[in-house]
């Protein structure tokens, strides 16, 4: 198995990076600390760490300062829980799982999940099956009438959240997974011509840098957020007529202010190129070519604001045939064969997750650590640029790490999770979460807003 140093030295090649930086960062702690065969804690201190290092290095630009930068393997299990670990006024929020949300057994002895977390997903889940509103009429429904390929297919064609449970050779046999084969974790490319845009000296390292985060669930708010603890200036963009997860706006939406677009009408995309033209980071985590279709592609942004940074976020790649197939990270885990292995390792009697969200932190940071290189560059070299990651391409990345002999460890107890989590008053009431893990020694990240309520904001800088 690759050690944690070198995988983060394999994604700091992909960026782009001076290596001789790399021995600026210390990485402690032992695997495992949650319980899983899979390398959790290794992905979760490389692409954290990177996004640390970028961070860092792009300071050393703007200043001609090195520091260095750390980060315990606990706090970085931690932070890839971030939403878990989250209390309010003392007290655990809803459970954002819809009771049909999960995995069922089909007709053909098969397993399916399915992601009925939003109202209109659930609708249109129980309207392809028949059933009622209960989990119970929805096990009756799938086992009785379904097998699991066809049902997955049928789901998918009606734009709908759900996953075949495959085994990690169902899923290579895929052409997805082909489509998948070559394309690097995170992609850092130039898109366009503009002259360099130096970056004065600074107190953090995105001091004057403005991000546009079009995203809603894990990946994307957490890429943003990450960008914030850096000092970058983040503005969420949402739509008032889209459903949202209460818990995660609370956690991801800390170090940011919020604003409402509508993107249907004309006045709300006049407004959204008016802040694309003074932005710096457009990140968005809509299917692949639904921002596009709208008129807010990654060359379209270029031509509006030469320089940009455009990131995109997707569930299976921007290639293949499932590029446009709705996806979350637990359905790529079930897709991918990572369910597949967790029940082979742990006998359940079903599938089994990993114990955190792994494929969307990670490639909320590993989005962040793309950004801030493509900022680097764009100082030194000029140009706009593209930074493109995805769940599945991650879960690729994730999976060949390698696997863990002694994966049965205990939870990590209220005691250890303690001394992570901050406290914040927000307009939701007092908010503890997960802080942010990394240090580093000159600029430590910080988050300086609370979590406000969707909309809070003007759309304006």
């Amino acid at each position: 198995m690759l050690a944690i140093q070198d995988i983060l030295a394999d994604l700091w090649r992909l960026g782009g990076g001076d290596a001789r930086a790399l021995a600026r960062v210390t990485i402690e702690g032992d695997e495992p600390v949650l319980p899983s065969p899979f390398r959790c804690e290794a992905a979760a201190a490389a692409s954290i760490a990177s996004v640390g290092l970028a961070a860092a290095e792009l300071w050393r630009l703007r200043t001609g300062r090195p520091q260095s930068v750390s980060l315990s393997l606990t706090g970085a299990a931690m932070a890839f829980r971030s939403e878990r670990y989250l209390t309010l006024n003392n007290a655990a929020p809803p459970d954002p799982w819809s009771a049909t949300s999960g995995f069922y057994e089909t007709r053909d002895g098969r397993w399916i999940q399915l992601h009925t977390n939003f109202p209109h997903h659930r609708d249109g889940v129980l309207a392809v099956l028949g059933a009622e509103d209960s989990r119970d009429a929805v096990a009756q429904a799938i086992k009785a009438e379904w097998d699991g390929a066809v049902l997955d297919q049928r789901l998918a064609e009606a734009g709908l959240c759900a996953a075949l449970v495959r085994s990690p050779a169902e899923w290579a046999a895929l052409p997805q997974a082909a489509a998948l084969a070559d394309i690097p974790v995170v992609r850092v490319e130039k898109i366009g011509d503009a002259p360099p845009q130096p970056m004065p000296v600074a107190a953090r390292p995105l001091d004057g840098v403005r991000v546009l985060d079009l995203s809603r669930i894990i990946a994307g708010p957490v890429g943003s957020r990450a960008l914030a603890e850096h000092g970058a200036d983040v503005l969420l963009v949402t739509s008032p007529t889209l459903p949202f997860i209460p818990t995660l706006v609370m956690d991801t939406g800390r170090g940011k202010r919020s604003t409402h677009i509508d993107l249907e009408t004309e006045a709300g995309r006049q407004a959204l190129t008016a802040l694309v033209r003074e932005s710096d980071i457009f990140l968005q985590a809509y299917r692949p070519g639904s921002l596009a279709r709208r008129g807010f592609g990654a060359e379209a942004l270029a031509a509006l604001r030469p320089g940009i940074v455009a990131v995109s976020l997707s569930a299976y790649g921007d290639v293949g045939p499932w590029a446009e197939r709705r996806g979350f990270d637990s359905l790529v885990q079930s897709a991918s064969g990572i369910a597949w292995e967790g029940q082979q390792a742990f006998g359940t009697p079903g599938p089994k997750h990993l114990p955190c969200q792994v494929l969307d932190h990670a490639t909320g940071y590993l989005a962040a650590f793309g950004a801030i290189e493509a900022l680097r560059r764009r100082a030194t070299e000029g140009g706009s640029w593209h930074v493109r990651v995805a769940l599945a391409a991650t879960g690729r990345w994730f999976t060949g790490l390698g696997r863990l002999a002694d994966y049965r460890v205990s939870e990590p107890t209220p005691a250890q999770v303690a001394p992570w989590l901050e406290t914040s008053e927000t307009p939701f009431g007092t908010l503890s979460a997960v802080g942010p893990v990394l240090q580093m020694g000159v600029t430590p990240p910080r988050l300086d807003r609370p979590s406000v309520p969707l909309g809070t904001d003007p759309p304006q800088w």
